[in-house]
């Protein structure tokens, strides 16, 4: 399965068992890291439109464990937890992202790279399979979702600058 989308200045990516989003933000990379790793705007921000968080712990360092409740608009809540593998500040972060019950449902590689003092960001995905993949696409809407969630970060940051 093999997609390309590009809509609200997102660009998506299916590529076997791999999700590419990218999107370039109007802030610098160190701002973008910072939102995207402080409690306080992550609150603010994270997960499609409607959703809100419960950061129950946060500790962005290689070995930490940030541990959320994503609450949908439907009243279901949806247990996360991320665990930190690699933390290189503003550049990279690396993580499994998983629940309680499984610590990895997929694998992620968010990196911020600076273009003439805005932000280029671009998170990888990897899935245990293709077809785990193609599951969470369809029955979750991975891709609008993540269009959804960097949109609210875009607008989170324009607070911000």
């Amino acid at each position: 399965m093999t997609q390309n989308h590009s809509a609200s200045n997102t660009t998506t990516a299916v590529h076997g068992p791999e999700l590419t989003v990218t999107r370039l933000f109007k802030a610098s990379r160190e701002l973008v890291f910072k939102t995207w790793t402080e409690a306080k705007h992550l609150q603010q921000w994270w997960g499609p439109e409607g959703f809100t968080i419960t950061i129950q712990q946060m500790d962005v360092r290689p070995g930490g464990v940030w541990s959320y409740i994503m609450h949908g608009p439907d009243g279901v809540d949806y247990d996360n937890k991320i665990s930190y593998l690699e933390v290189v500040s503003p550049e990279r972060l690396v993580y499994s992202h998983g629940d309680h019950k499984d610590a990895e449902h997929f694998r992620v590689t968010v990196t911020f790279a600076e273009q003439d003092g805005e932000t280029e960001l671009t998170m990888r995905s990897l899935f245990k399979s293709a077809e785990e993949l193609e599951k969470v696409v369809k029955e979750y809407g991975a891709i609008e979702g993540a269009k959804s969630t960097l949109e609210r970060l875009a607008q989170q940051l324009a607070t911000l600058v």
